[in-house]
């Protein structure tokens, strides 16, 4: 646990092992860790890039200054950046994102590869009434998304899945892949049906009338 050069080279090489190849394409900062200094985290990033054991190194869940910092923390030092930022994002859940982590992405050009982009599955359109709850193991946690606001993004997402014959789901992810600012959204899966649901989100475009609806109706308000 936590960002220090010991336990990353461990980690890195646990990794190399278990997926039996001998580099990693993305490696990530899980979790930002203030006990260790970020001189010691992008250096040993550094040096496992120059032994070919990562090609690059991301972060997620940092706040905007954390971020910030060890980007230029690298930068003072010459060593290894952070080229990619994982952030919760999604149509319900945008403010903490856009308000603070997107600006400092665009300032500094990061990827953007956002998780949860179905918002645990409220997105899907699966949970539309508390009795839904009990659909899955996450249900419990839908409570939080039953308001005003999240029965709009419902509604708005209901009219622009109806209009491209395609699940909610799909919406879901083709509103990410509109933004700019979004290399690529996480997205799971638990059947082959879900799978296909995903992967039309790459096969359609949403029209300026549906990312409008779906923006007015996700608008988070005050920024």
């Amino acid at each position: 646990v936590g960002l220090a050069k010991k336990y990353i080279i461990n980690a890195v090489d646990a990794s190399l092992k278990r997926l039996q190849t001998d580099h990693i394409d993305l490696y990530i900062s899980h979790k930002d860790d203030d006990s260790t200094p970020l001189e010691e985290t992008i250096e040993i990033y550094g040096q496992l890039i120059k032994h070919g054991k990562i090609r690059v190194a991301g972060a997620s869940n940092y706040t905007s200054k954390r971020l910030t910092k060890a980007i230029h923390a690298s930068h003072k030092a010459t060593a290894a950046a952070y080229q990619s930022l994982q952030p919760q994002y999604n149509l319900f859940d945008r403010i903490d994102f856009e308000r603070d982590l997107e600006p400092v992405c665009k300032e500094l050009y990061l990827g953007v590869t956002p998780y949860y982009s179905l918002a645990s599955g409220f997105l899907t359109g699966k949970y539309r009434s508390e009795k839904d709850f009990a659909k899955s193991v996450r249900g419990g946690g839908m409570a939080r998304f039953f308001n005003e606001r999240g029965m709009k993004i419902l509604d708005a997402m209901d009219v622009a899945a109806k209009d491209h014959n395609c699940a909610l789901a799909t919406v879901a992810v083709a509103w990410l892949m509109s933004r700019p600012i979004v290399t690529s959204p996480i997205v799971s899966a638990t059947s082959i049906e879900q799978l296909k649901d995903i992967t039309k989100a790459a096969t359609i475009t949403l029209s300026q009338h549906h990312l409008e609806l779906l923006d007015k109706a996700s608008d988070p308000g005050v920024f």
